[in-house]
This record gives C-alpha cells, structure tokens and sequence, in this order.
C-alpha cells in the first residue's frame, strides 16, 4: 500500500522537471487560485473547496452543495550564487505543482471534503556550471505533497474542523567538488568535496485543526497545523558527512530528519457589499522543526492583506504578503570548528529560501451556475543575501569567504471549478 501511493504521487510530481521554492521559507504561501490571488490569505476568508489547508472549517463556504476544484501553479524561481569568481544562475527556475479540491455537504450542520496539494518544495540546480565558478555543481531538490480529509461541524455562524493529513515527501542532494587542501595538507594537496546518494522518499502523517465564526458580514478564523516529521535516509548525513571529515560540524555528521513545521494563524474579513477586505497572521515555526533548527532557520512571522471585488459572473482580488527571511547567517568560526562555515554554506548554495515579500493578482470568470475558472498572478522581489563562510579559506585560496545569494520569484496559477 505504502509503495502504491508513493508511486502515484511520484507520478503526479513528474509534472515538474524540477522542485522549487516555495515563498514563505519552502512553504507555499497558498495551495488554491484564489488564496494566491489574495497573497495566501485564507484563514479568516472562505475559498470554498480549496480552504481545505488554509482553515478546514471554511470549507463550509461553499456555494453549493458539492464543489470540485482542480489546477496548478507554474512556479518560476530565479536564484544566483556567487562564491567570489562570478555569480552562476541554477537551472531550477521552473515546475508546476498540482492541485486538486473536493468539499461536500452532508446536511445543515456537516461538511467533509478530500484533495491532493503541492504544499512545499525547494531545490537549485548548478550542474552545468564549472570551474571557479560551479558552486559544487550542487543539485538539491525537495518536493512535498499533501492528502487530506477535510471534515468540518457548522452551527449558528460557528464552525470547527479536523483534518487528518498523509504528507508525501522526497528529497535529492548531490554536489561534486575539490578543494584545494594545501593549507592543511602540504603544497598541491586536495580534497574531495563530492556527495550524491540518490532520491530519498518518506511518508508521514499530522493534521490541522481550524476554526471560524460568522456574524453578520465578518468572520474570524483560526488554524493548528501540527509538525510532520519526515526522515530521508542518506541524504542530509551523507551531504553534511563530507564537510564533517575535514572537521566542521564538529566531526559529526547531521541527521537525516527535514520536518514540515508547525503552523499557527488567525485570520478576519469583512464583506461590505460586494468588496471584501481580510488579513492574516502565522508564525511558522522552523525554529523547532527537526532538520531546520540544525540548519538553524528562524521562525517566520507571515503577514498577509488581501482584497475582493465579487460580482455574481466575476472577481478581482489584490494581495500582500510579507515574512522576514528564515536563513539566518551564523558566525563563522576561527577555523578550528567551522560549523557556522558549513551551515551558512549548505544554505547560501542548496537551499537559499530567502525571498521576503509578495504582490498578488486575481481573478475569477463564472461561465455559467456551475462552472468558473480562477486565475492567479504573484510576484516575489529579488532579495539579495550575504553568508560567511570563512572557514573554508583554511583550505586554500580558491574556495570563498563568503556567498553571495540572489532569489526572485514569479508565479501563474489556474484553477477549474465545478459546484453543483
């Protein structure tokens, strides 16, 4: 059972050659059309069938009794790094994450739904790079997917939710290098830097919890989403035990554990006629998840305004979303212990999630009673960060003091709904 599902969502991420970033830190600042066209909020602002992660007790906000939606988002993430000689652009600046929504009601008071999500993801690609200039030629590509059962209680504008969640997730690292090791072993001596191990998989589970309350034209929300511990064997302790063998992380290697962390948010909208404004507030909490807190990322406080002009055929939306950088420069070492080095340079290179804030766009066109489509634009500005990684001049004049990080981000979602 377990290897037929993990076959099926290979098969469904086979979409994108490649993973990609994913805004907040490697999360994605919304799952649906329309929460992306709000900026990813969704916590106090019911989207129907695709509320289902952002608050599950929205799901009761369809317009009819069964809502079906189905789509994407083409994601476009443009990331450089330069180690001192040149920066070098990855490869990895395309991929499209599916997404599929399903909610129902069984009477006045229960709704239950189902889907499938992209939820998560990042990666770079520097294989075609060489010379002083190849960043280790370093590949990492990490991809999340989501299976969820909605299942939410409504009475008199109170709703309360439960959503157990089966979180599929792989992970890819590999780089190829040499350092010039002279310094600590003699005129011409070097070191190999090269790692790959092949695609790790694991399956896991957690839930999330949401609430709501309606009076009049404003509704409050709220939502827990519990940590997933994922586990990909080989892959983070085989990368980090190569830096390891010459005596950074203190000659251990680090573990193999990369958890989706905990969330928690509230969320308000008020609907004045046909113009609805909504805000959201959530702290991800990366500080605390396994394998992120020995990257040592910083919990992310997530912001995010969106707005609503509905007509009964069509709607725009606006949104902002804003959440500081997780990727925290640590300081680097004098060189007898190098794991501020190594750790700011496995971020810088692989996994360089360091994008801040986004502009959104979207909207809606109904084609008849049952049958709309939703279109999303969002747009990420370049973010430019510096880590020290002084530790790794120990080795020889050509590897770098610090690296230089760029990353931009563009996005197009789509969506079909079909409500009867």
């Amino acid at each position: 059972m377990k290897k037929t599902i993990k076959l099926a969502v290979v098969a469904a991420l086979a979409l994108g050659a490649t993973s990609a970033f994913a805004t907040n830190g490697s999360t994605l600042i919304g799952t649906g059309a329309k929460t992306r066209g709000t900026a990813g909020v969704g916590i106090g602002m019911g989207h129907g069938a695709e509320s289902a992660l952002s608050n599950p007790a929205l799901i009761t906000t369809i317009s009819k009794d069964h809502e079906i939606s189905f789509g994407g988002t083409l994601f476009m993430p443009d990331v450089s790094a330069n180690m001192g000689a040149g920066a070098s652009t990855s490869a990895a600046d395309m991929n499209v994450i599916p997404e599929v929504s399903l909610a129902s009601k069984v009477n006045d008071n229960f709704y239950w739904g189902i889907g499938m999500w992209g939820t998560a993801g990042m990666g770079v690609d520097y294989r075609k790079e060489s010379g002083y200039t190849s960043n280790f030629q370093m590949v990492t590509n990490l991809q999340l997917m989501q299976f969820a059962v909605p299942l939410a209680y409504t009475v008199e504008g109170f709703s309360v939710a439960v959503s157990p969640i089966l979180q599929y997730g792989a992970l890819d690292m590999n780089f190829n290098g040499t350092l010039d090791a002279s310094t600590l072993y003699g005129a011409g001596a070097t070191a190999d830097a090269t790692f790959g191990a092949g695609i790790a998989q694991d399956l896991s589970m957690g839930y999330n919890l949401g609430l709501s309350y309606e009076i009049a034209d404003f509704t409050i929300g709220a939502v827990y989403k519990s940590e997933i511990e994922m586990e990909y064997d080989g892959q983070i302790s085989g990368a980090s035990q190569v830096f390891a063998n010459f005596g950074l992380f203190g000659g251990q290697a680090l573990s193999d554990k990369l958890s989706t962390p905990a969330e928690m948010g509230v969320g308000a909208s008020y609907k004045m006629g046909e113009h609805t404004i909504a805000v959201d507030y959530k702290q991800i909490k990366w500080s605390s998840a396994k394998g992120y807190e020995d990257f040592k990322w910083d919990d992310q406080n997530v912001v995010a305004i969106g707005y609503e002009y509905a007509t009964k055929d069509w709607a725009i939306r606006l949104g902002y979303n804003h959440a500081s950088n997780p990727v925290v420069e640590q300081p680097a070492a004098d060189g007898t212990d190098g794991t501020g080095s190594a750790i700011n340079m496995l971020n810088a290179l692989g996994f360089p999630a360091i994008v801040e804030s986004h502009y959104a766009l979207g909207c809606t066109y109904a084609f008849n009673d049952t049958t709309s489509l939703d279109l999303a634009y969002v747009y990420a500005p370049e973010v430019t960060e510096t880590y020290t990684t002084a530790a790794f001049a120990g080795f020889g004049p050509t590897n770098p003091t610090s690296v230089e990080v760029k990353h931009s981000q563009t996005s197009a979602s789509f969506q079909l709904n079909y409500a009867f």
